[in-house]
């Protein structure tokens, strides 16, 4: 019922939403045919999904909700600091595949997905946004075959987007 529910609130709201999977990490890399073009520290491995339709203010929303989580511990040990707080990095790397259907059959539908052409430049205006903030970004090929070294710290994993489903 939920999901028949958010699917009725997608059409009604125009249905374009930037979606990211955040990973805490203490390190992690990004090659290209077996040569690391990424590397950050301490900070956030963004896995970024751009839907058709999408703008630069979800863009900016769900950007400056990623860097203010408080995800990262204080003195207490507690989640309780931000990635501003703990001067952290970003691995931000795109990911038309958080857009995947698999509702129907067993092979996944990325219609939803912007065409490369649209979602290209608006991964570029994420880049700048962050970069913008004063935060350290690396990033791997737009559109190209990477792989992605995730050190999970935690393991923390948190799901996000600007429709708010997650």
């Amino acid at each position: 019922m939920f999901w028949k529910f958010a699917g009725y609130f997608r059409e009604k709201s125009g249905g374009s939403k930037v979606r990211a999977v955040i990973q805490k990490t203490n390190n992690s890399t990004v090659s290209v045919n077996g040569e690391i073009i990424g590397r950050i520290n301490t900070g956030l491995v963004v896995l970024l999904g751009i839907k058709r339709g999408d703008s630069e203010e979800d863009a900016r929303y769900l950007l400056d909700k990623i860097i203010h989580l408080r995800i990262f511990n204080d003195s207490q040990d507690k989640m309780n600091l931000s990635l501003m707080d703990v001067k952290g990095e970003i691995l931000l790397i795109s990911q038309f595949t958080l857009y995947g259907d698999a509702r129907k059959g067993r092979r996944p539908s990325f219609t939803e997905a912007e065409v490369p052409e649209l979602a290209g430049p608006l991964f570029d205006y994420c880049i700048n946004y962050l970069h913008n903030k004063g935060i350290k970004v690396e990033t791997g090929v737009f559109g190209g075959d990477m792989l992605v070294g995730i050190n999970n710290d935690g393991p923390c994993t948190i799901l996000l987007d600007t429709e708010k489903i997650f």
